[in-house]
């Protein structure tokens, strides 16, 4: 990389690596030297400066990390499409399309932040100012996920104060004037609790409905949570994360153990894995499969990219990569194990007591009316065991249909069939089946703390991805970071109050089923496209050896510019697809049938859907017609200020030491920067791009030799 004179009036620097193309100034600081910025050799005695904040230990790091990954999805997600796809050969298919898609992505992500030590804006900045609209999209989806994210706190507020009573709110259904309530019977208690009592829900989306001042004061009190553990960025989050981050697998742990105990946890496990391979022919399956691991990991969010460029750059990033997408991964299959063991103990109580209602409907038809006796069943009701119930379901598929009275088929099978996922498994099917067990307020309030922990520790790292970038690019924000953190905090309860009405819930699933999906599907193409092809990915190969001192697989090479691109695509497709043939719908609570609904969303709602989805991919657009408009600007400056010798910009000199300006920006970026003039700073075009601008003499960009 030194420079070699080939006549007496040409100097011409040859280097490994070309840099890429950028169109406008970046200084040289610790947080934006990229490994290729010098040679091997000397950088390994480059010492970083102090001035970024870092991990004060590596469980610190890897607890963010993992907290950030393991959230709700794992708990509430995961298991109701590995219920729906198949079990077992979802699991199968999960697993393929982590190691094929998702660990190389991960990995990206992890090394991009590390090398650059910048958040998401300034890594793709950095790699091409075109590409910084990338960055800002990642923070935008960042602050929708964060403001309904929060709300979901808050339910977990609400109903871990309602925990310490005896029996739980949700046991039983209330009466006025000695009469049950009439939505509760239809319903059941825990449903009546969580739609009536918690939200007091509307009929549809256009139903707007007052504010739920209580739900308000749970966000009020989520926001202000996170607000305290965010106050000193990663020294105050980092001290949370060592128990918000422990404390769900102790709870999963507990509740696994409970679990196992249970009647019908067997049953409920033994459905769960019970393998369906011919699911693997369906484009549904495999695109939700590929979702929950685009989202299980956190793929471009930029939380990512913000936590690793707090590390060491010697930090072994590809063992991180395997390591948290490992954990998180067996995170997802306890959760499945936990929820299916309790599920089928609810599925065995309410089974059963299908069996006792219509043993006692048919016990008033032989007192109505002379019936045969044949047709009594012969097994004794009052015995709870399983083979009772099997019993049952023997009889009745021989003598059900010859006996009056409507009397149904009591199959486990049908109870575990009806999957429910997100808020529904939460707090209606999990929280029921807490009723159940003996010291329930205690199971119930360790559930809702797990909640949630679990979520908090994702909102920490959400809200990362928003404080990172912007403070690594903006030196006004970076110097009153702790006034940009609360009052982030405060703009986010205020917009999030939208949730807290009467038909919140509904904007709850717009936001999370399209304000984020598919801006963050964009993100990661554009990322993966940006480091694979347009900085190449095997010179990110050679900047991560440079870093790590070896050299990652060749594999993740062809990883990255073909399998992982491909698949996002195909995914970015499949959604649209979705999304262009089939009207969005969302479920509604209908209170005269105690039912839920489904309903297409009105046409404003529509409109709204659409302005979030614009709204968080504009930037990337932006960015690059910017950046291009910006660059052209300065190419005319420099033009018409500058003269015509060698294009404006420079002319030819025979010595390093001729009074150029390349060789006074050259002099005043090694005084600036403090270095010797001695020294062996490489004075290839690839420093001569980070040499300090001058007003008239900033592009330099298209000289390839000088």
């Amino acid at each position: 990389m030194s420079p070699s004179v080939e006549t007496p009036h040409t100097l011409e620097y040859r280097m490994e690596k070309p840099p890429l193309p950028n169109d406008d100034y970046m200084a040289v600081t610790p947080e934006t030297q990229l490994g290729s910025l010098a040679g091997e050799d000397s950088q390994e005695g480059v010492v970083e400066p102090p001035a970024r904040d870092g991990w004060d230990s590596k469980v610190e790091y890897f607890l963010a990390q993992v907290g950030f990954s393991v959230g709700l999805g794992n708990v509430w997600r995961f298991p109701y499409l590995c219920h729906q796809n198949g079990g077992g050969a979802f699991l199968l298919l999960y697993v393929l399309l982590m190691i094929l898609v998702g660990i190389p992505l991960f990995f990206l992500e992890l090394a991009a932040g590390q090398s650059i030590r910048q958040g998401s804006i300034g890594v793709w900045k950095h790699i091409s100012p075109k590409l910084a609209g990338i960055g800002y999209s990642s923070c935008v989806v960042c602050f929708f996920v964060a403001l309904y994210y929060n709300v979901i706190i808050g339910w977990s507020l609400f109903y871990l104060g309602n925990s310490f009573q005896y029996p739980l709110p949700w046991q039983e259904c209330p009466e006025h004037g000695n009469i049950t309530v009439k939505e509760c019977v239809a319903s059941g208690a825990t449903t009546y609790f969580w739609f009536r009592k918690a939200l007091n829900i509307t009929d549809s989306i256009n139903e707007m409905g007052e504010f739920n001042l209580v739900i308000t004061c749970c966000l009020l009190a989520a926001w202000t949570i996170v607000c305290l553990g965010m106050f000193k960025g990663i020294k105050s989050s980092a001290k949370v994360m060592y128990f918000s981050s422990v404390f769900p697998y102790v709870v999963l742990l507990c509740f696994l153990i409970r679990g196992l105990m249970l009647e019908g946890a067997a049953e409920g496990i033994k459905y769960m894995f019970y393998p369906k391979l011919e699911i693997w022919g369906e484009v549904q399956v495999w695109r939700q499969a590929a979702t929950q691991v685009f989202f299980a990991l956190g793929l471009g969010f930029g939380s990512v990219i913000a936590y690793s460029s707090y590390n060491p750059r010697s930090n072994n990033c590809h063992r991180d990569a395997l390591t948290v997408s490992t954990i998180n991964f067996l995170t997802s299959v306890l959760a499945t194990l936990v929820v299916f063991a309790v599920l089928g103990f609810r599925a065995r109580e309410v089974a059963m007591r299908c069996v006792t209602h219509n043993l006692e409907k048919l016990s008033e038809q032989f007192s109505v009316g002379p019936l045969d006796r044949d047709l009594l069943p012969v097994f004794n009701i009052s015995d709870p065991s399983l083979e009772v119930l099997e019993a049952y379901r023997e009889w009745f598929n021989v003598h059900g249909a010859k006996v009056p009275g409507n009397l149904t088929d009591c199959s486990l099978e049908n109870v575990m069939n009806k999957g429910v996922e997100g808020t529904g498994l939460a707090f209606i099917a999990f929280t029921e089946a807490m009723t159940l067990f003996p010291g329930s307020p205690f199971w119930s309030a360790l559930f809702f703390l797990m909640l949630l922990n679990l979520g908090l520790s994702t909102m920490f790292g959400t809200m990362e991805g928003i404080l990172t970038p912007l403070t690594d690019n903006f030196k006004v924000l970076k110097r009153h970071k702790t006034i940009l953190t609360v009052c982030s905090c405060i703009i986010g309860f205020l917009i999030g109050m939208l949730f807290t009405q009467r038909c919140g819930n509904y904007f709850v699933m717009m936001f999370d089923d399209y304000s984020a999906t598919l801006p963050l599907i964009i993100v990661v193409v554009f990322e993966c496209f940006s480091v694979s092809w347009v900085y190449g990915a095997d010179r990110f190969l050679d900047d991560i050896e440079k870093m790590l001192h070896w050299r990652p697989p060749v594999v993740y090479k062809y990883l990255w510019k073909y399998v992982c691109l491909l698949a996002m695509l195909g995914l970015l497709g499949a959604s649209l697809l979705k999304m262009c043939f089939k009207r969005p719908t969302y479920t509604a609570w209908n209170r005269e049938t105690a039912s839920e609904v489904t309903l297409d969303y009105p046409d404003w709602a529509l409109g709204v859907l659409a302005v979030l989805i614009i709204f968080a991919t504009l930037p990337v657009p932006l960015g690059y017609i910017h950046s291009t408009l910006r660059n052209r600007a300065r190419r005319n400056s420099i033009g018409s200020g500058l003269g015509t010798d060698m294009g404006g910009v420079y002319t030819k000199c025979s010595t390093v030491e001729c009074d150029t300006p390349v060789a006074a920006l050259l002099d005043e970026h090694l005084e600036r920067n403090r270095i010797p003039k001695d020294s062996s700073l490489p004075l290839g075009e690839e420093n001569l791009r980070l040499l300090p601008q001058r007003e008239g003499a900033e592009d330099i960009e298209d000289s390839t030799s000088v």
